[in-house]
C-alpha cells in the first residue's frame, strides 16, 4: 500500500474532522440530490461523508479508508450523530470491494495527491460509478500555496514537504494535474475548477498554524523527513518556529489552492 505522508496522529485527524461539504466539496454541492448512492474514498474520520449523507438522504452513503483507526472514529461519529444509514469500511481504494456501476457519485478529497498511481485510482473510481454518474475529486496544490509574512521556516517546510511527498512516490502538486489525470484515465467529459482555503483572521490563524506546529513534530511528516534524511530535529525546530511566527502575526495570511474535477462516466459502447 502507498505510504501516507501525514499519518494519523491526533492533530492530523482532528484537522480532517473539521472538514465539511461546504468547506471542502462546494463544487459538488449543485450535483447532490436526495436518493443518490455515494461512495466517499479516503473518508478519514468521516466528517465530509456524514455531511454528504445529510445532503442525499434518504440515499445511501459509504465511506472507505485504508486505516482501521480512522474508520473506527468515523463509525463513532456516525453513532454520535444518530446516523444509522451511513456505513464505513476498511478497504484499499485501488481495489474497491464493489461491483461495476454501483454508485451515482464517487468522491475523493485530498486523496489523489497521496497515491503512487492517481490515474489508476481514477479508473477504479470510475469503474464503480454507474454510466452517467460522477467521479469527483479535489486536491491541494502545494507549490501554489502562498502566505504572508514571509519566514524562512515556512519556506523550508514547503520544500521539505514537497520533497518528502515525492520520496514516497506521490505528487504534492496534485491539484494542477487532476484534469490531465482524468483524461489519462479515459474520462473525457470533465469540468475542472479551482477554489481556495484562506486563513486570515485570528481564529483561523490559531487553528491552521497551531495544528501545523504540532504536525511538524507529531505527524508522519516529521517521521518521513527524518527517514528520508531530508532534515534533522534542528531543521524541524526551524519549521516549527516559522509556523509559530506566522500564527502570532496579526498580518498572517495563508492560502491553499485546490484543483477540482467533476467527471461524467460515459455509457458503455
Amino acid at each position: 500500500m502507498d505510504r501516507y505522508l501525514h499519518g494519523h496522529a491526533e492533530p492530523v485527524v482532528a484537522s480532517h474532522a473539521a472538514r465539511t461539504v461546504e468547506s471542502s466539496a462546494a463544487y459538488l454541492l449543485p450535483r447532490l440530490r436526495p436518493g443518490l448512492r455515494v461512495l466517499d474514498v479516503g473518508c478519514g474520520p468521516g466528517s465530509i461523508t456524514l455531511d454528504l449523507a445529510r445532503r442525499v438522504s434518504p440515499g445511501e452513503v459509504v465511506g472507505v479508508d485504508a486505516s482501521a483507526q480512522v474508520v473506527a472514529q468515523a463509525r463513532s461519529a456516525a453513532r454520535e450523530a444518530g446516523d444509522e444509514r451511513t456505513t464505513f469500511e476498511v478497504a484499499d481504494a485501488m481495489a474497491l470491494p464493489w461491483a461495476d456501476d454501483s454508485f451515482d457519485v464517487v468522491h475523493a478529497h485530498q486523496v489523489l495527491q497521496h497515491v503512487t498511481d492517481p490515474v489508476g485510482l481514477l479508473r477504479e473510481m470510475a469503474r464503480v460509478t454507474r454510466p452517467g454518474g460522477l467521479v469527483a475529486a479535489r486536491d491541494a496544490d502545494y507549490e501554489a500555496m502562498t502566505w504572508a509574512p514571509a519566514h524562512p521556516g515556512l519556506t523550508s517546510w514547503l520544500e521539505l514537504y514537497r520533497t518528502a511527498a515525492r520520496g514516497t512516490g506521490a505528487e504534492p502538486d496534485a491539484g494542477r494535474h487532476l484534469l490531465g489525470w482524468c483524461h489519462s484515465a479515459g474520462l473525457t467529459d470533465v469540468a475542472a475548477t479551482a477554489s481556495v482555503w484562506c486563513y486570515a483572521d485570528e481564529a483561523a490563524r490559531q487553528w491552521w498554524g497551531g495544528q501545523w506546529q504540532r504536525r511538524a513534530v507529531e505527524s508522519g511528516f516529521h517521521d518521513e523527513v527524518l527517514r528520508q534524511g531530508l532534515a534533522d530535529e534542528g531543521s524541524i525546530a526551524h519549521v516549527v518556529e516559522g509556523w509559530r511566527a506566522w500564527t502570532s502575526s496579526p498580518d498572517g495570511w495563508f492560502v491553499v489552492v485546490h484543483g477540482e474535477v467533476l467527471a461524467r462516466v460515459p455509457a458503455a459502447d
